[in-house]
């Protein structure tokens, strides 16, 4: 496969040279007093895209699923009850973490390729008159499926049962590319990782934590080492961490943050909405369909395409690394072979989508079925091209 050409799976995403070069920096005594100038500044630019000021920012040398770990080992005890939909691989593999945790997992079942029924959310709520319910999980973006789902739908659910329950929200591959309201939405831990919306490598677990949660963390049961928030919080109060740092990738964290601010975050939403229609305007070029059911689950991150009945959709993703020297998503889990996935999030343009989808047309084709050389890109086109007025717009 050619380093030279962007990939397109859904995380980790392409890198920024600007944030590859911050990463990579001399040892640094971790204990000195410069690595507060790296920390505290990494911190606070994770809340600015988190739109918390009521919450704290935490953050592990881990992934994504450490972060799950860290927010279920902190507010919770073994037995407690959860409610947590299943829509897809990742929520499918946070649920498989609670009940290895021996948590009492109640799961609403939902099809793959459907959104979060919020409806079936407050429907259990208020069946649990005796509050046994300690959590609410849900996520935000299903990565396998390209499905986003309506969090503050969800937070409006518990709201309308009178639920006590904690809101735990998965946002890792939606966080930095898409809006998240952490306080607006009433979510008690969110997370997310550095190797998506935050255009880094893989390698940190980012948790925001309300006052509410924080507030749970004495009474928590569960095992935790190095995942308890206490050690972390209290190498924050003396600047450090409580164990050795990952101080290169902190490093990279806090020029993230920068260049997403520096954008605008609502330029970044725009930025990534629009390549998404372009993906999806090729999508119905070519006669197929996307794995979320409905417009409105359609997520501004990753596109799931559903193949024709019979043909492997893998083979896509295999032809175009073999023959293009570039990168696709495999389907996962029920959809493993019906859908390949294109990843348009994190340092990405329109023009750097346009080379994706004109390489997926030419794998597509290559393998036989029934796709116009091309159409996608051209459709592609007509969402992203300025022309005359857009230019004479811009100029003034």
């Amino acid at each position: 496969m050619s380093m030279q050409n962007p990939v397109f799976i859904p995380g980790p995403t392409n890198m920024p040279e600007v944030l590859r070069k911050a990463v990579d920096m001399p040892t640094l005594d971790h204990r000195s007093s410069t690595f507060a100038t790296i920390l505290n500044p990494a911190l606070a630019g994770v809340a600015k895209v988190l739109k918390t000021e009521a919450g704290k920012i935490f953050v592990f040398p881990s992934t994504g699923t450490g972060g799950w770990e860290t927010a279920i080992t902190n507010t919770l005890s073994p037995g407690d009850k959860i409610l947590v939909a299943r829509n897809g691989m990742f929520s499918h593999r946070w649920i498989d973490m609670c009940q290895r945790h021996g948590l009492d997992v109640q799961v609403i079942e939902t099809p793959w390729g459907e959104g979060l029924p919020a409806d079936l959310y407050e429907e259990a709520l208020r069946a649990d008159s005796g509050h046994q319910i300690k959590a609410v999980l849900a996520t935000h973006n299903e990565t396998a499926t390209g499905v986003v789902s309506d969090i503050a739908a969800v937070r409006g659910a518990i709201d309308a049962a009178g639920h006590p329950a904690l809101f735990l929200v998965d946002g890792v591959s939606s966080i930095g590319s898409m809006d998240f309201r952490m306080d607006a939405w009433g979510v008690d831990i969110a997370v997310t990782g550095s190797q998506k919306g935050f255009m880094l490598p893989a390698g940190l677990a980012i948790v925001g934590v309300s006052p509410k949660a924080h507030a749970a963390m004495d009474a928590a049961k569960l095992h935790r080492t190095f995942f308890d928030l206490r050690d972390m919080e209290k190498g924050y109060l003396v600047n450090g961490f409580p164990y050795t740092p990952p101080v290169g990738l902190l490093n990279g964290l806090s020029m993230a943050c920068d260049m997403l601010l520096d954008e605008g975050l609502e330029n970044v939403f725009a930025r990534h909405r629009r390549i998404a229609d372009g993906v999806r305007a090729a999508v119905g070029a070519w006669g197929l369909k996307l794995c979320a059911k409905k417009p409105e689950w359609a997520s501004d991150t990753v596109s799931a395409i559903r193949t024709p009945e019979g043909f492997n959709a893998t083979d896509i993703v295999t032809h175009a690394a073999d023959q293009y020297g570039m990168a696709f998503g495999v389907g996962l889990g029920e959809v493993a072979g019906k859908v390949f996935r294109i990843g348009h999030l994190g340092q990405l343009s329109d023009a750097l989508a346009l080379s994706g989808l004109a390489t997926v047309e030419m794998a597509m084709a290559d393998l036989g079925l029934n796709i116009e050389l091309g159409s996608g890109v051209a459709a592609a086109q007509a969402v992203y091209r300025h022309g005359k007025n857009g230019a004479k717009k811009a100029a003034a």
